[in-house]
């Protein structure tokens, strides 16, 4: 184990932005920044001011921010020619955006010096040389991006090395090689990092793209061989692929090689809430698959795994989930024992004891009913009602004593839905009306409009996800349908299902079990305040 100080140089405001699907506003990209030095990061690349205006406004506004641990940096091209870098407009930006820390790219691999830029190698190292030093003599301290750095050093090393050293020779302080086309093995980028440490004197860093699904592996293979500066996103988002994902690098690093990480080292605890943080930020759908922070990763299933688990869980997870902030999750299904509703009713505070007889009746029921149609993997809140329900522990907050949606078409001819609902809370009756985008979006307004007035806390209540399977296709129109809803406040996300032959009941019943789950997870937290 080592205790080499590594700095982490989060670039998700730029290189994660660029992925498909994640949009940002300025106010969005100073809320993360505040977030990511909470959470001990040393660097923050705000964007590139040269690009836009959504950029330039960020740095005006983060020049501001009370950091205590990140230091803000611009993202930029070298100059457009070597002999006119204080008049190039790119550059200027770069220093009005009066940002401390300047990431400079250049071009490494010969074939674009040569094909995309026209020049030669003299001019390309002059062109790097120049633009760094000019930055560093108004004050900056300058990162070089090694861009396509170990694509260049296979097509010609002495070439690639030459820029670096004009850009160390120019004042860079930091050396970052990029495996920008993210196609390197992790053997590839050891060899080379360890030959570039031996060569230069300016400390080294890593910029990996995930192409190869290996972006991970080789910050990991860089560091090993002497690199001390890792950049990457939360989530892993990035152009194509995206990019080294730090939510798994850093308690890779923290956990397995046990590397310096500064203010980093006392808050991997918050880990998973920050990749969730994030993905709620920029409405994006969590990959529970995720090592470490998604919410599969301490996921258990089959039934020998959960006995296991419920002994020491070491036998199935390499670390605790509450490391990384993460929990775990067992759930039930068709390859489920007895261990698995041992947990589950562990953890919703009930202690079935000995009681084998219940626990293989449960077992079969489940069986019976995903038999049906219905699948509890992914649809815990409504696996966790059920199992309330037959032990007498729960019973539903309201009754739907009527539900009808009709599609209806405004005085443009745009169509929309309308859902008339009527509910009974302790007897008395709530009837109400609500469009929505579909029917199922018209179900749930009404839904909650109709239940908002006795349990206000449904408000904070969001849809996430929505999913539908036909079951049973060859039965054509006459199939099951199987829905799956996603839902969540600002504590938690849970999971409902619903099976019918009509996707509307199906649809209704799991927005029935997701507003219960809500209600009876609340009552509980209040019930435990008000004993304290």
């Amino acid at each position: 184990m080592t205790t080499r100080r590594i700095e982490i140089y989060d670039t998700t405001l730029r290189d994660g932005t660029q992925g498909r699907d994640i949009n940002v506003s300025v106010e969005d990209k100073l809320i993360l920044t505040r977030k990511l030095d909470e959470f001990g990061v040393d660097y923050v690349e705000g964007g590139m001011p040269g690009s836009n205006p959504k950029d330039e406004q960020y740095f005006e506004k983060a020049s501001t921010l009370p950091l205590k641990n990140a230091k803000i940096v611009a993202f930029g091209a070298t100059a457009r020619k070597a002999t006119k870098v204080r008049v190039d407009d790119n550059i200027h930006r770069l220093l009005k955006s009066e940002a401390p820390i300047i990431t400079l790219f250049g071009k490494t691999w010969r074939f674009h010096s040569k094909e995309s830029l026209g020049i030669s190698d003299d001019e390309n190292a002059e062109l790097i040389f120049n633009s760094v030093n000019y930055l560093v003599e108004a004050g900056r301290d300058v990162f070089f991006d090694a861009e396509h750095f170990f694509d260049g050093y296979r097509d010609d090393p002495d070439f690639a090395l030459r820029m670096l050293q004009a850009a160390a020779e120019g004042g860079a302080t930091r050396l970052v090689l990029c495996d920008t086309n993210g196609g390197c093995l992790p053997t590839d980028v050891a060899r080379i990092v360890a030959d570039v440490v031996s060569k230069v004197r300016v400390p080294v860093g890593i910029h990996s793209h995930n192409d190869g699904e290996l972006a991970v592996a080789n910050a990991m293979a860089a560091i090993d061989s002497g690199a001390t500066h890792a950049q990457g996103t939360i989530n892993g988002i990035g152009e194509r692929c995206g990019n080294c994902n730090l939510c798994s690098l850093v308690p890779n690093l923290l956990l397995k090689k046990g590397n310096d990480l500064g203010n980093l080292n006392d808050n991997l605890a918050h880990l998973t809430g920050l990749s969730r943080f994030f993905d709620e930020l920029t409405n994006q759908i969590p990959n529970h698959r995720l090592a470490y922070v998604g919410k599969s990763a301490f996921t258990h299933k089959g039934g020998i795994h959960v006995s296991s688990v419920l002994k020491d869980s070491r036998m199935y997870e390499h670390i605790t989930p509450e490391t990384v902030g993460n929990k775990r999750d067992v759930i039930v299904s068709e390859l489920s024992g007895k261990s698995n509703i041992h947990y589950i009713a562990r953890e919703a505070g009930i202690d079935l004891g000995e009681d084998v007889q219940f626990s293989s009746n449960f077992v079969q029921r489940i069986k019976e009913l995903e038999h049906e149609g219905f699948q509890f993997d992914g649809a815990g809140a409504s696996l966790r009602l059920m199992l309330l329900r037959e032990l007498k522990q729960y019973e539903p907050f309201f009754k739907i004593t009527y539900a009808k949606v009709n599609d209806m078409f405004d005085e443009n001819g745009a169509k929309y839905s309308e859902s008339v609902m009527k509910i009974q809370v302790d007897g008395v009756t709530e009837h109400t009306a609500a469009d929505g985008n579909g029917p199922v979006n018209a179900l749930d307004q009404a839904m909650r409009k109709a239940l908002v007035r006795f349990y206000p806390e449904l408000a904070k209540v969001h849809l996430l996800d929505y999913k539908v399977r036909v079951l049973d296709g060859h039965d054509g129109t006459q199939a099951k349908v199987r829905v799956h809803i996603e839902s969540g406040d600002k504590e938690e996300t849970w999971s409902t299902v619903g099976v019918s032959p009509d996707i509307i009941e199906a649809s209704l019943t799991a927005l029935y079990d997701s507003m219960n789950y809500k209600i009876f997870k609340d009552n509980l937290i209040s019930r435990a305040t008000v004993k304290q």
